[in-house]
């Protein structure tokens, strides 16, 4: 099931389109990796998809186009900073949400287990650390046991036990069947728990790819400076026998992924066809670089 599909979903304030054209597909059990930098459009993306701003173009369907209405009571969500009551404890919190809600109080408990807060007592929200208000803010988004949950930026800010507290959070949601959205401008910790991923820049969506296909595009490489990357990438595709797609270009850098046995054999060669080898290193494409050069259109 695709439990979220956008069509060229469009905001557009003043006349500048702040998400453009956006279609994208979460699959149901993913945790999908919505990744851009601030600004790129990921908040107001989320917004229209909750029903917190219109749509300007474009569309979306939930659950596989389930009645809009009765979808979005399948959905749990945290925007930004949770809307905690500050002077209360972790379980008067969900009091009130399961009161505002209509859901029944009984699951309340478990919700508290399952975020870690279930030994915080009499403590006060407003005493809570930054991690634990952000587990607290996930717990709302729990009440009434939603399939489908949105978070945005729920690991900005936090230190680096919070931040592994939140990962393994977000497995035992996986584990317990929940699809998770989340967006998030910290590579390095979405490719530790994505199952695939969007990539968001300027608003426009760059790319969709899968935790496989990106494992196979962050293998090491060897990058060649050249001083004709087209010329130079035929040759060296046609040296290796492999296909040119292979070969991602940068400028004038050539970032080719296969094992090269002879690095002089291939220099020597890019010389006889007038091609200035200019530098060689080794470099590891990790995700994080991979995410930058994306975000940055090259």
């Amino acid at each position: 099931m695709n439990i979220l599909e956008t069509d060229g979903l469009t905001k557009e304030y003043a006349h500048t389109k702040v998400v453009d054209g956006v279609s994208l597909c979460v699959q149901q059990g993913d945790i999908y990796g919505f990744v851009g930098k601030n600004g790129a459009g990921k908040t107001t993306l989320i917004r229209m998809i909750l029903g917190l701003t219109n749509v300007t173009e474009g569309s979306f369907r939930l659950f596989d186009g389930e009645d809009l209405r009765t979808a979005r009571k399948r959905v749990g969500s945290l925007i930004e900073s949770p809307a905690l009551f500050r002077n209360m404890t972790a379980k008067q919190n969900l009091d009130i949400y399961c009161t505002m809600l209509g859901v029944e109080k009984k699951t309340i408990p478990d919700i508290l287990d399952t975020v870690g807060l279930a030994d915080t007592g009499r403590k006060k929200a407003g005493d809570f650390s930054l991690g634990m208000k952000q587990r607290l803010g996930i717990a709302i988004a729990l009440v009434g046991n939603p399939d489908f949950l949105v978070l945005d930026e729920p690991i900005n800010g936090l230190d680096p036990t919070g931040i592994v507290d939140m990962r393994e959070l977000l497995l035992t949601l996986k584990s317990q069947g929940k699809t998770i959205f989340v967006s998030s401008h910290i590579l390095g910790e979405l490719e530790k728990i994505a199952t695939r991923y969007g990539i968001i820049a300027s608003g426009k969506l760059v790319e969709e790819i899968s935790a496989e296909e990106l494992a196979e595009k962050c293998i090491a490489a060897t990058v060649i400076q050249v001083s004709d990357t087209e010329k130079a990438k035929e040759k060296i595709a046609a040296m290796l026998k492999i296909q040119q797609e292979s070969i991602e270009c940068v400028k004038d850098k050539l970032f080719v992924k296969e094992k090269i046995s002879d690095i002089g054999e291939v220099t020597n060669a890019l010389f006889q066809e007038g091609i200035v080898v200019s530098g060689i290193t080794s470099e590891e494409n990790s995700a994080e670089k991979y995410f930058i050069r994306k975000m940055e259109g090259k």
